[in-house]
């Protein structure tokens, strides 16, 4: 039987769970989505359309919940609207007069109540709160009695600020800063891979030197091992790498004997020095080398601290108070996966018992394993110990934001977070991005999306979650593929990324929510804003405050030509690259190049010629821009270095709000941390370490730089 030529049933039940029926790619071509992508992706979110009949039935019943419920399970609403001001209610059947009550419980405060009656009335309903509702989380009761039926509903109602953290609300002109790959630094005192001893060294480096934050890739928690190593690839985004701990910062090596003469012994030092010299991060190496001394770390600390009620064992019994059933959650799946997971095996595929997070038989395996269980969650509270110290020891050396950090856009499916959260994973389907310039076949990047009416349903519970987490001791934040919050593509399984399509997230909510955990942080958030966008995005960043992302390599004209600096805007950060793309001096010299030829990203010896040629064109081209600024001498025949300098100085001309320039620039690194689209086995994707030692980085060319940067905007 050949197949309908039209499905209005199906297309009604895609738009209804916002799917997007076309858009346009990242090279300009206009695509339709097709009825087989609804239905696989309509399939992942829990509906049967595979018939007109089936999709019928879907839609009818999204139609009865919807008619069934009195009050949405959340609202999120801008402080001083109406909408923070009441509630508004649309009653089916005949209408018949109605008494009703309201509480509102706010925060640490006392609950409110306002009561009142209504004449019957066809159309909305709205009832007044009890009082005007400041920024945060409250929960809303309401009692309805019509018609002798008395109705009851919650809700979370979470009122936003009016935007995000501005600028000008926490410094004063312009701040620039540093950013760096975290696990990329080389120093004479970490263990083969950075760590956040390094950080803290890092930050007062950049504070001494005038600089205002420091940026650092997602230090969300990796598998860290030989193909598990991307930081936008987590295990989970609430909780940290332990690859990144000090070992030796923490407090207990120094109360155990038996450490201190591991540390000292020739056998330890000269593996660590080993680790040291390699041009790339061995993560197994590291990680066995790290993991060898977490476990009596973790007995000294239980014995003298976690058991023995010490000043350090109270703030244990707080961290994990505050982190509650999230931390026990994570620690849970490390020691079930630790001792059931087979190669090529993953959580779905454990006994049943042991897939539910809130099975008995979970608790139980638990209370076998405790310490083991502890051991987790002992190492996520010296994490969040040691990044504190980072951060205060940058705010001493004058860093006035702190730390920038970053924020994935999703993690892996056989993570912790997938599996602590029942239902709120989408699986079947994949996030990754449409065709465009990088990949005329789209990329699909192996993250299940989150289920965004699952999402709503529980009040964005996980998304509250890892914001406080990734802003927790930062004064900055990064959003990743910020286009996320207002739709992510989702790829069918076993699909190229042309046979994807756009989803809707309800990015008011989102964007609400991101302003209001921002504020309370005292944080800027910055949205990576950067490839093919929708047209909506640019006017929610501006209007919820979020400041864009702009990339000097990036800002061209049609003709390919660099913008001059008067052409950014202000309401932005500005570097010069990203962590896909070779550093600035690696650009103008196109040592990337022949790297792209051998993985077969440049077709032949002939394209690598032509690249080549328009490599030495881009960089006449910058070395033009920089004089026409002023920047360069006329005529001159400027090194590469002279150029970087010209280009940081050409960021600080921009009216941008921030500036941050790439340690990597500063210290003349000619390679990238990545390659889009190329897996770890074909090249050291996150494992190139800087050619320079962390206490070899001059302090006055940072100064210079940044004086530079941080010029007064005209």
């Amino acid at each position: 039987m050949a197949p309908p030529a039209s499905r209005p049933r199906l297309h009604a039940l895609a738009e209804t769970a916002g799917i997007v029926a076309s858009y346009t790619d990242g090279c300009g071509a206009e695509r339709v989505i097709s009825d087989l992508a609804r239905e696989r992706i309509l399939a992942a979110l829990g509906f049967d359309a595979a018939s007109e009949e089936a999709a019928e039935a879907a839609l009818r019943g999204l139609g009865a919940r919807a008619a069934a419920r009195l009050l949405p399970e959340v609202r999120v609403a801008r402080v001083g609207s109406a909408e923070a001001r009441e509630v508004a209610l649309e009653l089916s059947g005949e209408p018949a007069p109605a008494e009703w009550e309201i509480e509102v419980e706010e925060e640490g405060k006392e609950t409110r109540r306002a009561a009142g009656a209504m004449p019957a009335a066809p159309g909305p309903l709205r009832l007044p709160l009890p009082q005007a509702l400041p920024p945060g989380y409250h929960r809303l009761r309401l009692e309805l009695r019509q018609g002798g039926e008395t109705r009851r509903a919650e809700q979370v109602l979470i009122v936003a600020p009016r935007t995000c953290l501005l600028p000008e609300e926490r410094v004063a002109g312009r701040a620039a800063g540093l950013w760096a790959n975290l696990y990329s630094l080389r120093s004479r005192r970490n263990w083969g891979a950075g760590d956040l001893g390094d950080l803290e060294v890092l930050c007062q480096l950049a504070g001494r030197s005038g600089a205002d934050f420091v940026g650092l890739n997602p230090l969300h928690a990796i598998r860290n091992g030989a193909l598990e190593r991307s930081p936008y690839n987590p295990v989970s985004r609430l909780f940290r790498s332990s690859l990144y701990l000090d070992v030796e910062r923490i407090p207990e090596v120094h109360e155990v004997p038996e450490l201190q003469e591991r540390l000292a012994s020739a056998a330890h030092r000269l593996l660590v020095e080993e680790l040291r010299a390699r041009p790339e991060i061995d993560y197994a190496a590291v990680r066995a080398l790290k993991e060898s001394f977490f476990a009596p770390l973790h007995q000294a600390f239980a014995r003298l601290h976690r058991d023995a009620g010490s000043a350090r064992g109270q703030d244990y019994r707080r961290f994990l108070a505050e982190h509650g059933q999230p931390l026990d959650d994570y620690a849970a799946f490390l020691v079930l996966d630790a001792h059931l997971r087979e190669r090529g095996a993953w959580w779905r595929t454990w006994p049943a018992e042991y897939r539910d997070p809130r099975s008995p038989a979970v608790a139980e395996f638990c209370a076998r394993h405790f310490e083991e269980f502890d051991l987790h969650r002992f190492l996520q509270f010296e994490l969040d110990r040691q990044l504190a110290a980072a951060a205060d020891a940058g705010a001493r050396a004058g860093l006035r934001i702190g730390l920038y950090t970053d924020l994935a856009i999703g993690s892996i499916a056989d993570g912790a977070d997938a599996w602590a959260n029942p239902g709120l994973f989408v699986h079947g389907v994949s996030l990754g991005a449409p065709p465009d310039g990088y990949s005329k076949t789209g990329q699909v990047w192996a993250l299940p999306p989150v289920h965004p009416a699952r999402l709503r349903e529980q009040g964005y519970r996980y998304w509250i979650q890892i914001l406080r987490a990734a802003l927790r001791h930062a004064g900055a934040l990064r959003i990743d593929h910020v286009i996320g919050l207002v739709r992510q593509f989702w790829v069918p399984d076993g699909c190229r990324g042309t046979d994807g399509a756009p989803v809707r997230f309800p990015s008011q909510d989102l964007f609400g929510i991101l302003a209001l955990e921002g504020q309370r942080a005292r944080a800027l958030i910055v949205g990576e804003d950067l490839g093919t966008i929708p047209p909506e995005l640019p006017p929610l960043m501006k209007e919820w405050g979020l400041l864009s992302s702009r990339v000097f390599l990036f800002e061209r004209n049609e003709q390919g030509e660099f913008h001059p600096p008067g052409r950014y805007p202000r309401r932005a950060l500005v570097t010069t690259s990203t962590h896909d793309h070779v550093p600035l001096p690696g650009f103008l010299a196109g040592t990337e190049l022949p790297a792209r030829r051998r993985l077969g990203l440049i077709d032949s010896d002939e394209d690598l010629r032509r690249a080549a040629e328009w490599r030495r064109q881009e960089r006449r081209a910058v070395a033009g821009l920089l004089e026409r600024q002023g920047l360069l001498a006329p005529g001159a025949a400027p090194t590469d270095a002279e150029l970087v300098a010209g280009v940081h100085a050409l960021l600080g001309k921009t009216p941008c709000d921030l500036v941050a320039l790439s340690l990597d620039d500063l210290c003349g690194e000619l390679l990238p941390v990545n390659i889009p689209g190329v897996g770890p086995e074909r090249y050291p994707c996150w494992a190139r370490k800087m050619s320079v030692s962390l206490e070899d980085v001059p302090p006055p060319a940072l100064e210079s730089a940044l004086a530079a940067a941080k010029r007064p905007r005209t």
